[in-house]
């Protein structure tokens, strides 16, 4: 069996306890500062704001590759405009902005 008796001498305990009091009250200042309403909704916050800034991310890549596609399909490899896609599509953007100030003015009568 072994031998269970403290040698340590008083001082000594003294130093422990004041040590472990001194490690449980850090403790429980770090545990009130983590429970605390401020801190969490700050936490909540930052959390939220991750995932935004995650989905704006997301989203910026995938809208970077449609204007990518788009382009691709009006200018060929070296920069030069595909007329044969460009005409017809500003023609016809053309008619729609007549067609809405027609319809506009027609609409002040």
């Amino acid at each position: 069996m072994a031998d269970t008796a403290d040698t340590r001498t008083p001082a000594e305990i003294e130093a422990d306890i004041k040590r472990r009091r001194e490690v449980l009250a850090e403790t429980l200042d770090e545990i009130g500062v983590r429970v605390h309403p401020k801190t969490i909704v700050g936490d909540a916050k930052a959390k939220v704001a991750s995932h935004v800034d995650h989905t704006l991310g997301r989203a910026y890549v995938q809208v970077n590759r449609m204007v990518s596609d788009v382009r691709a399909q009006f200018v060929d490899e070296e920069g030069a405009p595909r007329l044969e896609r460009v005409v017809p599509v500003a023609l016809v953007a053309v008619g729609v902005v007549g067609l809405l100030a027609l319809g506009a003015r027609r609409r002040r009568r």
